[in-house]
């Protein structure tokens, strides 16, 4: 019989062998280097997270980040799986039902998740749990040497320049949506020095930034002030990033389905749609 409890006290390496395993098959496959920084980016808790173990071996788990969403003390889960022998006994429902009173009496108000929709059987479950879906995600991924160059020729009087997060209060007035867990302010700023900041500037004055992961190619924010789009300041944002993209392909996760312009800017680099996600959100 296996005891569910906390990861308070698991060793980096055996966090990473079971999660390895649990995503054995995945499109995406993660270094143990990777999945750290991942999990740090996500707000990893590991007295809040939990595993079901056989004996000593961790067979399934939960990561759980937190942090603020939507002004509450939120749980997210940043990844929940299972070794495969394991599977069909109801590991990943005892470790939720588990979970709950501890987060609760760690003030935690929500619990958020996001979830591949064509993984039905992960879908029933969350909502037999009481998930609500509250968002769809579109994630893009391309290699790095098959992307394109857009055509269009931005206005020579704006200057891409590095920047900072000094101005979120502005950046946050370009955005038509806000930004899922991982892309947040608040996951940038755990591990700001992983990150490149490039904002689109006329006379000094900032019209578009692009927030970029170059160790994962990863394009965490990506917006442009209403009044000047159509300009072709976000393709200049992107060509300056992937500039310093140090890994073997671009990526853009979690971006609403319904931002038209962005996925017209994608399919511009040839970066390729690859799936859907739901956000889905659970009130505690």
């Amino acid at each position: 019989m296996e005891t569910i409890r906390s990861l308070e006290k698991v060793s980096n390496k055996m966090l990473f062998e079971a999660f390895q395993e649990a995503f054995k098959g995945y499109e995406m496959q993660l270094t143990q280097s990777e999945l750290l920084k991942m999990l740090e980016r996500r707000g990893f808790t590991p007295e809040l997270s939990f595993g079901a173990f056989s004996g000593e071996k961790l067979v399934s788990l939960t990561f759980n980040g937190t942090g603020n969403f939507n002004d509450l003390f939120t749980a997210y889960d940043s990844g929940t799986g299972t070794i495969e022998k394991y599977r069909g006994k109801g590991l990943a429902s005892r470790i939720f039902e588990y979970s709950i009173p501890h987060l609760k009496r760690a003030g935690i108000s929500q619990y958020l998740l996001e979830v591949l929709q064509h993984n039905s059987k992960a879908v029933s479950l969350y909502k037999r749990l009481g998930f609500e879906v509250s968002r769809e995600f579109n994630y893009f991924i391309e290699s790095s040497d098959k992307l394109r160059q857009p055509s269009n020729n931005p206005d020579p009087v704006y200057r891409i320049l590095s920047t900072d997060l000094s101005e979120k209060d502005r950046m946050r007035s370009f955005w038509d949506h806000q930004p899922s867990w991982q892309n947040s302010f608040e996951a940038v700023e755990r591990i700001r020095e992983d990150f490149l900041i490039l904002g689109a500037f006329r006379e000094d004055k900032l019209l578009g930034y692009c927030i970029f992961e170059p160790g994962s190619g990863d394009i965490t924010q990506l917006a442009v002030d209403k009044r000047f789009r159509r300009e072709g300041i976000a393709s200049l944002l992107l060509q300056n990033a992937f500039q310093s993209n140090q890994y073997e392909s671009v990526k853009a996760i979690n971006y609403e389905t319904d931002q038209a312009g962005f996925n017209r800017l994608m399919e511009s680099f040839g970066i390729t749609l690859k799936g859907t996600q739901f956000e889905m959100v659970k009130q505690l």
